[in-house]
């Protein structure tokens, strides 16, 4: 069993997380890596403390894991939602628990601030991925991802 803590992200941990986005967007192949875009995105994302969330996991005094949220409004739900956004684990440190830790702890603090459903988006193709939202009790819907830039 690893011993490692879930706790919330600083800003001396933005060149860790950097590194697991990297492997994140070689999984999701919409994404590009681009370290100052994705270094401004953690800092905006650091600086609202009560609206977005980064959690991560550390072993050793190394991040191996980190998965975002940020609240948003939702009409359907007549309140609060949280999007996670970014789920990720080091590959040698999946399948132990990590995952499912840091996904718990990201509930939690939704659930904290009156959230009335959790959503997320993930790769169609990673099959790995929505195996593991399936056992963590995540439903499809018919609602498909758009975007435009």
């Amino acid at each position: 069993m690893l011993n490692y803590c879930i706790r919330r992200a600083n800003y001396p941990d933005i060149s860790c997380m950097i590194r697991l986005l990297r492997i994140l967007f070689s999984i999701e192949t919409d994404f590009e890596v681009d370290e100052s875009t994705q270094q401004s995105g953690l800092e905006m994302m650091l600086c609202n403390y009560t609206e977005r969330c980064i959690m991560v996991a550390e072993l050793n005094q190394q991040i191996v894991g980190m998965c975002t949220a940020q609240i948003l409004v939702s009409t359907a739900e007549g309140g609060m939602v949280a999007l996670i956004e970014d789920l990720v684990v080091e590959d040698a440190y999946r399948g132990q628990g990590i995952g499912k830790a840091l996904l718990l702890s990201i509930e939690s603090w939704a659930i904290a601030r009156g959230v009335r459903r959790l959503q997320l988006l993930a790769d169609r193709n990673n099959t790995l991925a929505l195996d593991f939202y399936k056992k963590m009790n995540w439903k499809h819907t018919q609602l498909i991802c758009l975007h435009k830039k």
